[in-house]
């Protein structure tokens, strides 16, 4: 855990995070509900340890996060409607280095605007415009449920 860093500090945090913040946890990965989305079921995987790139991942990591990958889009295809998941790494914005992974629900009524990278414009600035913790927490539920079915 690397202190100053929001991720790591999430992770020491585990037990009193909201849904939004802890949809889903492995033994490598916990998954969240961006915070500054517009677009609900916009999600991020986030490895339990401080990692800059997904080269210093460990291969049993590596393994899980395919299949993580996987039962998230068929959970978001579930909970959102969504006809395809968009999948993207940077972590490259200041504040941000921490590696994460984007999971984001492409809609069938998506507009052109926001298609492709340009998916990112439903990521904001202004807090006044983020989704109200409740919808992120509902689709975080929402998400966790699916997954359980998903798992049976």
């Amino acid at each position: 855990m690397l202190p100053g860093c929001f991720p790591c500090e999430q992770q020491s945090r585990l037990a009193e995070l909201p849904p939004r913040e802890h949809l889903v946890s492995t033994a490598h990965w916990r998954v969240a509900h961006a915070f500054n989305s517009t677009l609900p079921g916009w999600l991020v995987i986030l490895p339990t340890r401080h990692l800059l790139a997904l080269t210093e991942i460990l291969p049993e990591a590596a393994g899980e996060l395919g299949g993580l990958l996987h039962r998230l889009s068929r959970a978001l295809e579930q909970v959102t409607g969504c006809t395809k998941t968009y999948l993207m790494q940077f972590s490259e914005a200041e504040g941000f280095s921490h590696l994460h992974v984007h999971v984001v629900p492409r809609m069938p009524d998506q507009p052109d605007d926001r298609c492709g990278p340009a998916v990112f414009g439903y990521l904001v600035d202004d807090e006044q415009q983020y989704l109200p913790a409740a919808e992120r927490d509902r689709v975080a539920c929402g998400v966790r449920t699916a997954m359980e079915q998903l798992a049976q």
